[in-house]
């Protein structure tokens, strides 16, 4: 097996894996502070001996402002975490997850203020057509067991968590040279001393409970960012980019089969929006091709006429 299918299996299982973390919150039945401090327990757990064995904690790895953004870092995607999956018993998985997926255009518009990046009419369109079905979403009914309320708080909730994920996105690139695996365990780290104050005291947690955290822990924490970091390092982006968008489709069948969770017609139309925009702008994809053309083509023109 070549490192490229290497690297695709492990980005597709990754992905998979990410896919189902709504089941498992859903399911544990724990506030959602208690599942997110414990997700942090078990994944520190499976990431110290890991850094430990690759040597990450030797002295001159990081320096004292990389230390100091890793655990702003995490301060962002333990509120991201908190966010998103207070979002999932509101608006369902998949509709959380769909809006989620507009995280990539608030990168964007971040990097275009802070980092002084380029913000192209091709990008400026797929953000227009993320936003058309996020309102397409939002003006939807919800589905039979969401009040209109709850769906719209949790259409919030899930904005404001893709919201955190591009800050902790944007803090992600002064970390250049610091190996992921050590940026993640600090992550995790400051989610413990974060809700340490707020997390359920364990022997009121039910055994089937205690089953749904660990695997939290465990496997979408530890394992996934091992799949993630391999594959990223074995695949060139633009596959990383289109192998990512397994996740909200699982995300979705996930939820239709465990909940029997329907979108209505106009969700759909949004989510596919979203998905699609999402995906173009990640994979580069044009929105205009045919006015692409036709300037390549006065150009050409141009050029003949001045020979």
């Amino acid at each position: 097996m070549t490192e490229k299918m290497r690297g695709v299996i492990e980005m597709a299982s990754a992905m998979v894996i990410s896919g189902t973390i709504g089941l498992f919150v859903v399911v544990s039945g724990q506030p959602v502070t208690s599942v997110v401090f414990w997700r942090c327990v078990f994944g520190a757990a499976i990431l110290l001996p890991i850094c430990a064995a690759m040597g990450f904690f030797r002295l001159g790895i990081m320096s004292r402002k990389q230390l100091g953004f890793a655990v702003l870092g995490g301060m962002a995607i333990v509120t991201n975490w908190l966010l998103l999956f207070a979002a999932y018993p509101r608006a369902s998985i998949s509709i959380a997850t769909a809006v989620y997926n507009t995280q990539p255009f608030m990168l964007v518009a971040m990097g275009a203020v802070f980092l002084s990046e380029r913000l192209t009419l091709n990008k400026i369109a797929w953000l227009a057509i993320s936003l058309v079905g996020t309102l397409a979403i939002i003006y939807a009914k919800p589905g039979a067991g969401y009040s209109g309320e709850n769906y719209l708080a949790g259409i919030a909730l899930a904005l404001a968590a893709a919201f955190f994920y591009a800050v902790a996105a944007i803090i992600a690139k002064t970390l250049k040279g610091v190996p992921p695996q050590l940026i993640a365990l600090i992550q995790v780290v400051t989610g413990i001393f974060l809700l340490m104050p707020f997390s359920a005291e364990g022997p009121r947690i039910e055994a089937q409970a205690w089953m749904m955290l660990v695997t939290l822990g465990v496997v979408h924490t530890g394992l996934m960012y091992i799949l993630l970091y391999g594959a990223i390092q074995k695949l060139p982006t633009n596959l990383t980019g289109s192998l990512s968008f397994i996740y909200p489709v699982a995300a979705i069948m996930i939820d239709r089969i465990a909940f029997g969770h329907h979108l209505q017609p106009l969700q759909i139309i949004g989510v596919v929006a979203i998905l699609a925009a999402a995906a173009g702008s990640t994979l580069g994809w044009s929105v205009v091709p045919r006015l692409k053309a036709k300037r390549d083509a006065s150009g050409e023109t141009s050029r003949s006429a001045l020979r």
